[in-house]
C-alpha cells in the first residue's frame, strides 16, 4: 500500500513539473509575443493618421465656394474644435474606459464572450475606440483572422506612439456618420449645417448614435430609430455622471432642426466655369495633383468675388437671348494683381463644360489695335499723327499678292485722320497702314510683351485681329495697359493651406515693369476716345451705343469679325472683357446679337463698380496735355469748333496752331497780335520785378 502511494506521489510530482514547465513555456511564449509586438510597434513607429479629406474652395471673402471629394465628405478638426458634448456622448456609448485601457478592454472582451455564449451568437461587440480607429484608418472591414491580427497590431502601434487625445481626435475625424459624411465636422455640417464645436447636447447625442448603423439610425431616414438611440446615449451619460437626469430629459424633447441638402449650402451663383479654370491652374501650373486635391483636405482660397460673379451671371441672362444658340465668355480681373474676380465660360455649364474664356481661341478683331498703337507710339507716332483713310489695296512682300481691308460699312474719311480718331472710330485703313509702316513683327513682339501666348501670324491682317487668341489672355493684356505696364498673369488661387493651417502656396506679387508706363498711359488715353463724341468724324465713335449706360471714366476697345463680337475695357480699379459668338463659326447676323458684348460689358462694369469711388486715369511724369483739333492734330485755336484734350511725351506735342477755322487773314493777325501783346506784357512784368 505504501509503495503504491509513493508511486502515485512520484507521478503527481512529475505531472506537476511538466505542468510547471509548460506553464513557464506558455508564459514565456506570450511574453515573447508581447515583447515582439512591443518591439515591432516601436520599430514600425507611429502609423500615419491621415485619411482622404475633402478640399474646400473659398471665395475671396471667405465663403465656401465648392467642396471637392470622391463622394466622401471629410474634414479634419482638432479636439479643441469639437463640442465637449460630442466627446462625452461618444465615449459613453463606444468606450467608457477609453482613458484607462491600453487599446484593449479586457473586462469588455470578457463580458462580450459571456454574452455571446449565452445567446449562442454574436450579440455584443468589444472593440475599443482605438481598435475602431485602426480599422477605419488602415483596414478593410472583412471578418478574417488576418484582418483581426492586423487590427491588433495597428491598435498597439497607435497606443504606443500617440496619446489618448490624439487617438480620440483621429477617431472622431474618421468615423462614418452616413450620407457620405466621414468625421464629426462633416456630420455636423450635413445634419445641422454648423461646426462641430457648436453642437448642443441634444444634437451631439443624436450624432453619437449614428455610427452603430449609419442608415438604420439616420435621423433623416429613420427618425424613430434615431430617437430611441439618442435616449439610450443620454441615459448612459446620466449613469456615468456626465449630465443630470433633468438635462437628459430636456435634450431628449428638444426639437432638432436639420439642415438642407449640403449642395444647397454653397454659394448660390454658378461658378462652375471659374472652378474648372481654378482646378486647371492648380494641376497645370501650381503642381497640385488631382490626388492631392481629392485626398489631402486642402483649403484653397480663390480670387472669385461672389458679388461680381452674380452680377456677371445676371447680366448675361438679361442681355443674351436664352433661346438662341449663341455663346458667350466673360472675364473680370483686378488689373493691379491679375486676380480673376468673375468668369463665365458659356451660357450653361451642364450643357457644355467647354470653357470659352480659357480654352477657346477666337479672332479678336479690332481689340488688337491698342497693342498695335502702343508699338506705334514706341516708334514715334503720337495722337496727332495723320494717316489717310481711304480705300487701299496693299501689295504684299512677294510683290504679287494683294490685301484690301475695308472699314465698317465701307465708310472712309477720304482724308487724313489722327491716331486719336483712328482708335475712337476703329479705322481699319489707318491700322493696316501703321502695321505695315512700323513692321509686321512689331505687333507680334508687343503682344508677347502683353502676355499673349497664343501664336500669332505675322501678316498684314493681324492688325485687324485675324489671328485667334483666348479671351482671358486678352483681358489680362488690357489689364497691363490699365496698371501702367506692370506684368500680371491670370490668377485664380491666392493661397493654399493644409487642413491644419500650414500655408503651402501663396500667389507671388509680380511688380516687373513690362511696358513704358508713359506709353501705356498714352494708349489708355487713346482708348478713352471710343466714349468721347468730340472725336466723331466720317462716322461716330464706336462706344456711342453704350454711352447711356456709363457714368465714369473708362478706356476700352470693341472688336468685330463676321463670327465674333468683343468688348474689352477698364477703369483704374477693374478690367473686364466679353466675347459673343457661335461655337461652330456661324456668322453673327442679327443686329441685336452684334451689340451683346458691348452691352454686357457696360452693364457689368457699372454694377460691379457701383458704390466705389470714381477714379480718373492719372498720367505719369514726363507727359504734357494740350488741346488739339482732333481732325488734324494741331493745337486748337479759339476758332476750332471741336477741341480734344490729348497727351504727349514731353517734347513730342504739336507746336503749330490750327488755322483751318479762322474766318480771314485779319482774324489771324489779330490773334497773333494778342499773343505778342500778352507775351510783351509778361516780359515787361518780369523786367519790373
Amino acid at each position: 500500500m505504501e509503495t503504491v502511494l509513493i508511486e502515485h506521489f512520484k507521478k503527481a510530482r512529475r505531472a506537476f513539473r511538466i505542468l510547471l514547465v509548460l506553464s513557464i513555456l506558455f508564459i514565456a511564449f506570450f511574453l515573447l509575443i508581447y515583447v515582439s509586438i512591443f518591439i515591432y510597434a516601436k520599430v514600425a513607429g507611429p502609423p500615419a493618421l491621415t485619411v482622404p479629406q475633402t478640399a474646400i474652395f473659398y471665395t475671396n471673402n471667405g465663403k465656401v465656394l465648392e467642396e471637392v471629394h470622391n463622394g466622401e465628405k471629410r474634414y479634419w478638426v482638432s479636439l479643441d474644435d469639437i463640442s465637449s458634448h460630442v466627446k462625452d456622448a461618444t465615449l459613453a456609448v463606444e468606450d467608457k474606459r477609453f482613458y484607462d485601457h491600453h487599446g484593449f478592454d479586457i473586462r469588455r472582451i470578457g463580458a462580450a464572450i459571456v454574452a455571446d455564449l449565452k445567446a449562442m451568437s454574436k450579440v455584443q461587440g468589444a472593440s475599443t475606440i482605438t481598435q475602431q480607429y485602426a480599422r477605419n484608418l488602415f483596414l478593410e472591414h472583412d471578418k478574417t483572422w488576418k484582418r483581426k491580427l492586423q487590427e491588433a497590431l495597428y491598435t498597439v502601434r497607435l497606443e504606443l506612439n500617440y496619446d489618448k487625445d490624439r487617438i480620440l481626435e483621429g477617431y472622431l475625424n474618421t468615423i462614418y456618420y452616413g450620407h457620405g459624411a466621414y468625421g464629426i465636422e462633416a456630420a455636423s455640417k450635413t445634419y445641422f449645417n454648423k461646426k462641430a464645436k457648436e453642437l448642443t447636447l441634444s444634437e451631439a447625442s443624436m450624432l453619437a448614435g449614428i455610427p452603430k448603423g449609419p442608415s438604420y439610425y439616420s435621423p433623416l431616414l429613420h427618425q424613430n430609430n434615431a430617437k430611441k438611440r439618442q435616449g439610450v446615449i443620454l441615459n448612459l451619460l446620466v449613469q456615468q455622471g456626465n449630465i443630470t437626469q433633468k438635462q437628459a430629459n430636456k435634450a431628449l424633447v428638444t426639437p432638432l432642426i436639420f439642415a438642407r441638402e449640403a449642395s444647397e449650402q454653397a454659394e448660390s451663383q454658378d461658378a462652375s466655369y471659374f472652378m474648372s479654370a481654378a482646378l486647371s491652374q492648380l494641376t497645370n501650373e501650381l503642381g497640385i495633383s488631382e490626388t492631392m486635391i481629392h485626398t489631402q483636405g486642402l483649403r484653397i482660397y480663390t480670387t472669385l468675388d461672389s458679388n461680381m460673379q452674380k452680377i456677371a451671371e445676371k447680366t448675361m441672362t438679361n442681355v443674351i437671348d436664352s433661346h438662341s444658340d449663341i455663346q458667350t465668355a466673360f472675364v473680370a480681373m483686378d488689373p493691379k494683381t491679375g486676380e480673376v474676380k468673375a468668369l463665365i465660360g458659356g451660357k450653361d455649364y451642364k450643357k457644355s463644360p467647354f470653357n470659352r474664356a480659357t480654352q477657346a481661341v477666337r479672332q479678336p478683331g479690332s481689340t488688337m489695335k491698342p497693342f498695335l498703337y502702343y508699338a506705334a507710339l514706341e516708334d514715334g507716332f503720337t495722337a496727332s499723327t495723320p494717316v489717310k483713310s481711304e480705300e487701299t489695296t496693299f501689295t504684299l512682300s512677294d510683290g504679287v499678292s494683294t490685301y484690301k481691308p475695308r472699314n465698317y460699312n465701307n465708310y472712309y474719311a477720304n482724308d487724313s485722320i489722327t491716331m486719336a480718331q483712328a482708335m475712337a472710330l476703329s479705322d481699319n485703313i489707318y491700322a493696316v497702314k501703321t502695321h505695315m509702316f512700323i513692321g509686321e513683327n512689331r505687333l507680334v513682339e508687343t503682344s508677347k510683351k502683353l502676355g499673349i501666348s497664343t501664336p500669332l501670324k505675322q501678316v498684314p491682317s493681324l492688325a485687324l485681329g485675324t489671328s485667334p487668341v483666348k479671351v482671358i489672355e486678352m483681358v489680362n493684356a488690357y489689364g497691363m495697359l490699365a496698371n501702367g505696364g506692370k506684368k500680371i498673369q491670370p490668377t485664380f488661387v491666392k493661397r493654399i493651406e493644409t487642413y491644419d493651417g500650414e500655408v503651402v502656396y501663396e500667389a507671388p506679387k509680380i511688380q516687373t515693369q513690362q511696358l513704358d508706363k508713359r506709353l501705356a498711359f498714352l494708349t489708355t488715353h487713346l482708348m478713352t476716345g471710343m466714349f468721347q463724341t468730340e472725336l466723331n468724324d466720317y462716322t461716330t465713335v464706336t462706344g456711342k451705343p453704350i454711352l447711356k449706360y456709363l457714368s465714369r471714366d473708362y478706356a476700352g476697345k470693341s472688336g468685330t469679325t463676321p463670327t465674333d463680337s468683343w468688348m474689352i475695357g477698364y477703369s483704374p480699379q477693374l478690367v473686364s472683357g466679353a466675347w459673343v459668338g457661335y461655337d461652330l463659326g456661324k456668322t453673327i447676323d442679327r443686329v441685336e446679337e452684334k451689340g451683346y458684348a458691348k452691352k454686357m460689358w457696360a452693364m457689368f462694369m457699372e454694377d460691379a463698380l457701383d458704390g466705389k469711388k470714381k477714379q480718373a486715369f492719372k498720367p505719369p511724369k514726363g507727359l504734357v496735355r494740350v488741346n488739339i483739333n482732333p481732325e488734324n492734330g494741331h493745337l486748337a485755336s479759339k476758332s476750332c469748333p471741336v477741341q480734344y484734350q490729348a497727351y504727349y511725351v514731353s517734347g513730342t506735342e504739336p507746336t503749330t496752331y490750327c488755322t483751318e477755322h479762322l474766318s480771314s487773314d485779319q482774324e489771324q493777325k489779330k490773334a497773333d497780335k494778342k499773343k505778342e501783346e500778352k507775351e510783351g506784357f509778361f516780359h515787361k512784368l518780369r523786367n519790373w520785378f
